[in-house]
């Protein structure tokens, strides 16, 4: 039996997948998120995924923190990052983040299922633009990888929140907790992190912005 994570916030094209999938893997069973919070529900049940689809604009998942959060959750599954954005620095950079393989989501089906057969099988799958410019030697992340996959659940929603450039007191709101208990969350954020500051934090997990983003100060 196969057991596939679809994760993507858009409910029309986790249906596409799923069709994608039930096309494909007759017995498979699917399990789907969209949003952090259920990844993280699912996470806590151990489910031993054979593979993980991932797409990078999910709530709570800001840029490439998501891919690099579950890369380290899920060190053994093939993880996919499916997106709308078809950039060859997108996708250059999912594959730096450690996702396994990257589908676009105008492939077709037929392209979908293929790239999901060879990706379980243990090869990467790139779109054919991407493959002509993917350089032969990839940066290591693996240092930030690791900071990042100490931090709890809670602290990684703050950290989201805060490369979003929100104001403790928002957070706080969003989150329905205190403001002390925010800035309890980002002094260990900080400390993991090894920052000192708001500022630096951002300027440290920059890389991990899809887009660039403001620094404010709190």
């Amino acid at each position: 039996m196969t057991t596939i994570l679809i994760a993507d916030d858009h409910p029309l094209f986790r249906a596409a997948l799923k069709q994608a999938v039930e096309a494909s893997f007759a017995d498979a069973t699917i399990h789907e998120a969209d949003s952090l919070a259920t990844l993280e529900t699912l996470g806590q049940q151990a489910i031993p995924f054979d593979v993980i689809l991932l797409d990078l604009h999910m709530p709570g998942t800001h840029g490439f923190s998501g891919l690099v959060y579950l890369r380290e959750q899920y060190r053994k599954v093939p993880l996919v990052v499916i997106s709308a954005t078809e950039s060859v620095d997108v996708i250059q950079r999912a594959i730096h983040f450690g996702a396994d393989g990257f589908i676009p989501k105008s492939a077709s089906i037929d392209t979908m299922t293929d790239a999901m057969r060879k990706i379980m099988k243990g090869e990467r799958w790139l779109p054919e633009h991407a493959r002509r410019a993917m350089p032969p030697t990839l940066p290591d992340h693996s240092a930030m990888s690791e900071r990042i996959a100490s931090l709890t659940p809670q602290q990684f929603r703050v950290m989201g929140m805060l490369m979003e450039g929100m104001q403790n007191k928002v957070i706080a709101y969003e989150l329905d907790v205190s403001e002390a208990t925010i800035k309890a969350h980002m002094t260990a954020i900080f400390r993991k992190l090894g920052v000192r500051n708001r500022t630096q934090a951002v300027l440290a997990l920059k890389d991990l912005a899809i887009e660039p983003q403001g620094v404010e100060n709190n």
